[in-house]
């Protein structure tokens, strides 16, 4: 193998990994309706695809291409599912079944969390329902917490698709009766969610 044919090579499994990373970050992009985020990536994913398989195609004499090609296909997948684990878009909601119902929330409030309690009945006699929404990024660590507070519960993570600004909107709303205000929803191109202004 010359050096051209291996730097070329070499080429090609990078220029893979590039493509094939950037296709599963723009699914999870499309997946979570960041509009903007998966408009830019799945551009740059093209153009990195279009270069590298010309190149494979009128190479065809040169079997170790289809192979870098192929070998880089692979990494890419794997390395995309780290960079999109690292990054950890959205939020997700935790529902915790516990016992230790009054604890569990308590302890939670009192780190920030806003928890949701509701009582409920179980096989076994009552039982708390917990409801916890939180960043990704931060989901490991709050169910670890759970898990601290109360080895035996049972937890669900869930992914969030479409969520209200009812929150948002109590934690801004103006003081005295009667009021009416606008509020702007937070939202960018980058993220393909638009800026509204609601009347409440």
């Amino acid at each position: 193998m010359n050096s051209e044919v291996l730097i070329v090579t070499l080429l090609i499994i990078l220029a893979r990994i590039a493509d094939v990373s950037l296709g599963t970050l723009r699914t999870v992009a499309v997946v979570n309706g960041r509009k903007g985020m998966a408009l830019g990536l799945g551009f740059f994913e093209v153009l990195i695809w279009v270069v590298v398989v010309s190149k494979v195609v009128t190479s065809l004499d040169s079997p170790i291409y289809a192979l870098a090609y192929s070998t880089g296909y692979a990494l890419g997948n794997y390395l995309g599912i780290l960079i999109e684990e690292s990054l950890a878009f959205g939020e997700q909601v935790l529902r915790v079944f516990t016992r230790q119902g009054d604890l569990v929330a308590l302890t939670l409030r009192q780190e920030g969390y806003t928890v949701t309690s509701i009582q409920g009945e179980g096989l076994e006699g009552p039982i708390h329902l917990l409801v916890v929404q939180a960043a990704r990024k931060g989901m490991v660590a709050l169910v670890d917490k759970v898990i601290q507070l109360d080895p035996e519960c049972f937890y669900v993570v869930d992914d969030i698709r479409l969520a209200s600004n009812a929150r948002y909107r109590q934690l801004h709303r103006p003081s005295g009766p009667g009021t009416h205000w606008g509020l702007p929803i937070p939202g960018n191109w980058w993220t393909g969610r638009p800026s509204v202004t609601r009347q409440v």
